[in-house]
């Protein structure tokens, strides 16, 4: 039996890979930070297709409520995989006009949230497969947008990297998937609900991507199609 964890599980990215884990036959632990109906929600549809579904509220930011995650998780059998998923930006513009308590909650939230859920995953599991979400900001940088952002998702690459070395050994791969921009509520959360039709023409493809697209990503390199990858980030941004 697989279970699998998703971090940021009720909407977006992290919905979408709900729904296309369930369909693998992944029973999944679905943890969320504040949306609880859209959650229950993702947990409602991913039962319809026949696989069991935990809805856990945690904030990755607390190693206590990090923990209380995965003795849920035991609950329902052994943890084999993690989508280290959640993330936010809360704000678009110079690093020199964002607010510092911003600035240390994105940080918190997609780095050092990213680092304390992996962190106990691992001493959960025996063998298994985790992907941690980067974002193609990580390379890019992401001027005038978030540069506080782009640098908590390249340290989400060097967490993929260097916990692979880690815990290769004992039969746990660690990937990485770097979206570009997604067709996802964040950008709307951010302050700029009209960004996905702005930029959507300026990415190679001409388009953004959508929520599934990245799904397939996760999947390929949760699941056993790729068993040789570990240590990589796959880039999934339409050329970008």
């Amino acid at each position: 039996m697989s279970l699998t964890v998703i971090t940021g599980g009720g909407r977006g990215i992290g919905a979408a890979t709900a729904m296309r884990l369930a369909s693998d036959g992944h029973d999944l632990v679905l943890c969320y930070a504040h949306d609880a109906q859209a959650a229950e929600t993702t947990a409602d549809r991913v039962r319809d297709r026949g696989v069991g579904c935990r809805v856990v509220r945690a904030d990755v930011r607390d190693p206590d409520q990090v923990d209380a995650l995965f003795d849920a998780t035991a609950l329902d059998g052994q943890v084999t995989g993690l989508v280290n998923n959640a993330g936010t930006t809360l704000h678009l513009g110079d690093l020199a006009d964002t607010p510092v308590d911003v600035i240390r909650r994105v940080v918190e939230v997609n780095l050092t949230g990213a680092i304390l859920v992996a962190r106990r995953a691992v001493r959960d599991m025996v063998g298994g497969a985790i992907v941690n979400v980067s974002s193609a900001a990580a390379t890019l940088g992401s001027p005038h947008d978030y540069v506080h952002y782009a640098a908590a998702k390249a340290g989400v690459d060097a967490l993929t990297l260097g916990l692979a070395q880690e815990v290769g050994p004992r039969g746990i791969r660690v990937n990485g998937v770097a979206p570009g921009i997604v067709r996802t509520d964040i950008h709307a959360a951010a302050g700029d609900a009209d960004r996905l039709r702005r930029l959507g023409p300026q990415v190679p493809l001409g388009r953004v991507g959508e929520p599934e697209e990245i799904a397939e990503a996760i999947a390929w390199l949760l699941g056993p199609a790729c068993p040789y990858a570990t240590g990589a980030t796959l880039r999934v941004a339409g050329g970008r």
